[in-house]
């Protein structure tokens, strides 16, 4: 989780909203990724979707069920759903969401019942650090 809010601090160096994500099989990184919808003019180039392409080309499969994916935030639906079509078997979060977290707050994408895939969910992991970058960012907007 320490990488993922180092990514975030780059978002957040880039006026983007600081939210970090990695993917990681067996403990080594494989994909990372910040928030870039801003910079790239794209509204799916949140973090885990930038750390889920670039994990993917690493791999050279769309598919990662040994994969471990740590966010700074609790993910929307948007990357939760691609989330599940990754197959991911972990997923770790920061800070809740409680506006737009599709994982515990909001939703609940992940454990939905007609969804042919399970994810094994993690909360609250450097939480403090990870709400606070992000409510400092916000503070600044205001």
């Amino acid at each position: 989780m320490s990488k993922a809010l180092e990514l975030a601090r780059m978002a957040y160096d880039m006026d983007e909203v600081p939210v970090g994500a990695v993917v990681t099989v067996n403990d080594e990184i494989v994909g990372e990724g910040f928030n870039r919808t801003i910079t790239d003019c794209d509204p799916t180039a949140h973090a885990e979707i930038v750390a889920l392409r670039n994990a993917a080309s690493q791999l050279g499969n769309h598919r990662m069920p040994a994969a471990k994916m740590f966010v700074t935030i609790e993910p929307c639906a948007m990357c939760a759903g691609a989330i599940v079509q990754a197959r991911l078997a972990v997923l770790a979060y920061g800070a809740a969401d409680p506006k737009s977290g599709a994982v515990d707050s909001s939703m609940n994408v992940l454990g939905h019942k007609n969804l042919n895939h399970r994810c094994q969910v993690i909360g609250t992991i450097l939480e403090d650090e990870c709400r606070e970058l992000i409510q400092s960012y916000f503070r600044g907007k205001r």
